[in-house]
């Protein structure tokens, strides 16, 4: 890395994020993920946590579902108390040491029982280990329980259902997840009806694997108030000018689009249109393991490939405190906080980004 890359690298490290759509079970330290694999004696094809790290990226993957194949690696060490734990535990704290004050962690605690525990054994660990990263880091982090779109509309609403029933120990929304193709939305809408009648937020990936009318279930039919990727909206711009205008929050991961070819380069993301049309968009790593990035990195791709400005890169900082499903008084102390401490940061970004990128 050159000099200007790391005055850039620790720039936008600095700068007060937030972060909606990141999977657990794709962030896992790659350490972590080799000590548990070996503790379990589950062979591993790499033999240091780099070249684990290296083996887990996908970046050519020829489809989401290909990029999906991975969280079988992940998966086999997240089926005990302690392993969740540790796993939500280092979520946070590398959030943190990443300057990210704000993290919903989002995964399917069904996949996560298959030695016996229960779904309330899922939930409190993970609730343990985020709690106790929260606090030696002061970062805040919040649960998303999400459905799999290709399990049967039962699984929908135990999830849904879940979700609820832990609305007061953290779990702040509803999500759908998984490939697209083959599986949509609308046949999960019994389960949104009940998380939307209980008033529990929802969002769902949508215009990842498929296209605009993928974003539309999600928009009418599930009353999603944020769509995770949102990719190919601008397939639609009647759909597009309806999510502006009604700032249906997208939770944008460019890098993941890139590996899943949902964009062929990063330059070519249509984030910048989402910008420019004044969206409701935020950045997000998807999955720090298998897209082998933090949000800062994310953030810095932004300012290298699309060019964006250091005000831009703050716009988006500022957009994803505005959307967090957070209730809203914790969401205005938050966003507060982070719009003073952004606004500093502007005063040594827009010098130093002037010069290096």
């Amino acid at each position: 890395m050159s000099a200007d890359a790391a005055v850039l690298a620790e720039l936008i490290r600095r700068l007060p994020k937030a972060e909606l759509h990141c999977h657990l079970d794709g962030s896992l330290r790659p350490a972590t993920l080799m000590e548990l694999s070996t503790a379990r004696g589950i062979g591993l094809p790499a033999a240091t946590p780099d070249a684990l790290a290296t083996w887990m990226r996908v970046d050519d993957a020829r489809n989401l579902e290909e990029y999906l194949a991975r969280f079988g690696v992940t998966l086999a060490v997240m089926q005990s108390a302690a392993e969740l734990e540790r796993v939500a535990y280092e979520f946070v704290i590398d959030a943190a040491l990443d300057g990210v004050r704000y993290i919903e962690a989002r995964f399917c605690p069904a996949l996560n029982v298959r030695d016996g525990l229960s779904l309330a054994d899922v939930m409190d660990a993970v609730f343990r280990g985020l709690a106790r990263g929260e606090q030696e880091s002061g970062t805040v982090a919040r649960v998303i329980v999400c459905a799999l779109r290709s399990f049967p509309w039962p699984h929908a609403m135990e999830m849904a259902e879940l979700a609820v029933a832990y609305r007061n120990r953290g779990v702040v929304a509803f999500d759908l997840a998984g490939g697209e193709i083959g599986n949509p939305a609308e046949a999960h809408a019994l389960a949104f009806d009940y998380a939307r009648a209980a008033n529990l937020a929802v969002t769902v990936h949508a215009g990842e694997g498929d296209g605009a009318g993928s974003i539309a279930q999600a928009v009418h039919r599930c009353a999603a108030d944020r769509i995770g990727h949102g990719t190919r909206l601008f397939e639609d711009p009647t759909l597009e000018a309806y999510v502006v205008d009604r700032r249906i929050a997208l939770e944008v991961c460019p890098t993941s689009n890139v590996q899943t070819r949902v964009a062929h380069t990063f330059a070519e993301h249509p984030l910048g249109r989402y910008v420019s049309l004044g969206a409701l968009a935020t950045v997000n790593t998807d999955n720090r393991l298998m897209s082998g990035v933090s949000l800062s990195d994310e953030f810095r791709h932004c300012a290298t490939q699309l060019r964006f400005s250091a005000d831009t890169l703050a716009t988006l900082a500022l957009n994803a405190f505005d959307a967090a499903f957070i209730p809203w008084p914790e969401r205005q102390g938050l966003r507060a906080t982070a719009a003073r401490d952004i606004e500093t940061w502007l005063t040594d970004a827009r010098q130093i980004m002037g010069m290096t990128v």
